[in-house]
């Protein structure tokens, strides 16, 4: 991680900072975080990082492609490591149950968005609300 990190920052003008490291691997960590999330994941690591470090280093992350964000509910955008598989996202309006899903389940609708209407999806950006079958309707 610290080499590939090291060089997206240097080549876009930044540098790998112990902050900047400790909020990309608490983003890791916890695979769906919130900015208060994440600043709380990095405290119990060091205290020398505050909250305005932890917004304005995962907007630089996500510039790099880095980390994604994603809506998964009405309060701040949830963060994620790209290291991963490119995903979507299934909530659960009633338990918050988040689940990853890989893209090709939608890849007709893609398909159909891209040949019909000349539009290029963004799958991994996307959220999709519902009941998981675990939550009676």
């Amino acid at each position: 991680m610290s080499d590939d990190l090291r060089s997206r920052l240097r080549g876009s003008g930044y540098r790998l900072t112990p902050q900047r490291e400790l909020i990309l691997g608490a983003v890791e960590t916890l695979r769906h975080a919130t900015p208060d999330e994440v600043y709380a994941e990095v405290r119990t690591h060091s205290t020398a990082v505050n909250i305005s470090t932890v917004y304005r280093t995962l907007e630089v992350l996500e510039e790099l492609g880095l980390v994604r964000h994603a809506h998964l509910s009405d309060r701040a955008p949830t963060y994620h490591a790209v290291t991963g598989h490119t995903h979507f996202h299934l909530v659960c309006r009633n338990c918050g149950r988040v689940e990853s899903v890989d893209p090709e389940m939608v890849q007709p609708f893609v398909e159909a968005l891209r040949s019909q209407k000349g539009f290029v999806a963004d799958v991994g950006h996307l959220t999709v609300f519902g009941d998981c079958e675990e939550c009676p309707s």
